[in-house]
């Protein structure tokens, strides 16, 4: 199974074992739990490409957005790891398909064409998840964002996290030798930013940030961690938003693992190009509509 198929699976079995909780900590945990994510919960618009709201709670296929922001001082942000999943939970599988930030599409509300992590500097999470929306022709029922600037209390608060690193690097005067490495958070901010040293550029950071995320809910899914669960709590409610309800976690948990044990990559193929001197990602439009049709198949759409 590849690291990308874990990600996900990894995220509910994070949601089922920290929401149910064991022994004498269970009730506690819940309500804990409970008011974190009344903190967390962000509402957004009704996708207008669906007639009805979709509900987990009555196992119907589903999609959602996770953005991995980039907050620095003095930066709105951009959403530089993008990852679209949909969800079926009637022929248990999961397409999930990763979105390059310098793809060139229409940013929805802003009215100009432009790279798609763009969206959210402009917009905000409504027009990142419109955008995303308009670029595959599906809806988008959830969104999680998390703040990689602040992803490192996160990483902290579950005692670090480990890696399996394919590059050898120094950046922002920490030393990544290849090989298996134990990080901190500063560290694994660093780890994940990276990416004017990776011949792979934006796929080669994409890659990082994948595995430190993946590392965090690997740990955050042990039963040791449930000694320091209020601070992976309290990082969580700084650094995470989503329009997931409490319900529709413990749903998904119930309901979808079949589903999300059995993951679907989908790779966005394009051109790199330079239209005056910018770089941009330009995806054919052959390629969208076969990604659409794909992804609008697993919502059970016509």
């Amino acid at each position: 199974m590849s690291k990308m198929k874990k990600v996900f699976i990894a995220f509910i079995v994070f949601i089922g074992l920290i929401l149910v909780g064991v022994g004498v900590y269970a009730y506690t945990i819940y309500t804990d739990i409970q008011k974190t994510t009344e903190v967390i919960h962000k509402p957004i618009k009704k996708s207008d490409k669906r007639e009805e709201q979709v509900s987990v709670e009555k196992k119907q296929p589903f999609s959602i957005l996770l953005l991995g922001v980039d907050h620095r001082p003095g930066d709105v942000g951009r959403s530089d790891s993008m990852i679209l999943m949909t969800v079926n939970p009637t022929d248990n599988r999961t397409e999930m398909v990763s979105i390059p930030r310098d793809t060139r599409t229409t940013i929805v509300g802003k009215g100009k064409i432009d790279k798609i992590n763009h969206a959210y500097a402009f917009g905000g999470v409504q027009m990142a998840v419109n955008t995303v929306e308009n670029f595959l022709n599906i809806p988008i029922d959830y969104y999680i964002k998390v703040n990689m600037e602040g992803f490192k209390d996160i990483v902290n608060a579950v005692s670090g996290v480990d890696v399996d690193n394919d590059l050898d690097f120094t950046y922002e005067g920490n030393h990544f030798k290849k090989g298996k490495l134990h990080l901190n958070g500063n560290e694994a901010l660093s780890y994940s930013r990276m990416r004017k040293l990776d011949a792979r550029g934006d796929f080669g950071r994409e890659m990082r940030q994948r595995q430190v995320i993946e590392a965090v809910l690997k740990k955050g899914a042990s039963v040791s961690t449930l000694t320091s669960y209020n601070d992976v709590l309290k990082a969580i409610q700084n650094n995470i938003e989503t329009n997931l309800t409490l319900n529709d976690m413990i749903a998904i948990q119930k309901d979808y693992k079949d589903a999300a044990s059995n993951v679907n990559e989908v790779q966005i193929t394009g051109k790199g190009t330079k239209i005056d001197g910018i770089y941009y990602l330009q995806v054919p439009k052959e390629e969208q509509d076969h990604i659409a049709t794909q992804l609008r198949q697993q919502l059970a759409l016509q």
